[in-house]
């Protein structure tokens, strides 16, 4: 760990920030299995949000790996790594104000529990939503075809089928995608925004 820094708070402060940017800066961190619809969903309110006229950005699992994480394999310590590395990153999207999406897999609980511990520890909100699917019903989507590889032994440690996928116990938020469109998950997260005073209505 790098030793002799400091940290320099700046001169910008969280109620400033709120204000001018009529919203409160918030993670909406979307977990679930592969195929579940997290990337899909995280579109699309991404999409929604920005006509609202609101500071949303989103970061999806495997576009980052294309950059910031793609030192990274998929071995439970280089997941636990991605996870970490995520939290950090989404925690300054949210201080800097930004409703920031991140649609990963993140399969562990001690992982985004950490994420939502290093929120809490800078008094920003972490809202979980667990993307939720049957096994079945993502294997039989499989738009990857990921799930083949993995059933044929050619994906090792795949999330769901020869690793552990970690359900939340509470999450803020629980969609069932098998039973629920995307539209109407957009507008399920968008009102919980609204009703916990993120964005106005």
């Amino acid at each position: 760990m790098a030793t002799n820094i400091h940290f320099h708070p700046g001169s910008v402060t969280g109620t400033e920030r709120t204000q001018l940017l009529d919203q409160k800066g918030a993670t909406i961190w979307l977990t679930g299995l592969s195929a579940s619809g997290k990337s899909t969903i995280a579109c699309a309110l991404e999409q929604h949000l920005l006509h609202l006229q609101k500071f949303a950005y989103r970061l999806d699992g495997d576009n980052v790996r294309f950059g910031l994480n793609k030192d990274l394999g998929f071995d439970e310590k280089s997941r636990n790594e991605n996870i970490r590395r995520i939290g950090e990153v989404s925690k300054l999207f949210a201080d800097a104000g930004c409703l920031t999406i991140t649609a990963f897999i993140s399969p562990y609980c001690a992982d985004r529990n950490l994420a939502r511990d290093l929120h809490k520890q800078a008094s920003l909100p972490f809202i979980e939503v667990f993307v939720d699917a049957p096994l079945q019903v993502v294997e039989a989507r499989d738009p990857k075809g990921l799930y083949k590889k993995a059933r044929a032994g050619e994906i090792k440690d795949f999330t769901g089928i020869s690793a552990p996928y970690e359900a939340p116990p509470s999450p803020e938020i629980h969609i069932k995608t098998d039973e629920v469109e995307v539209a109407d998950a957009v507008r399920i997260i968008a009102e919980y925004l609204v009703q916990n005073g993120y964005i106005s209505p």
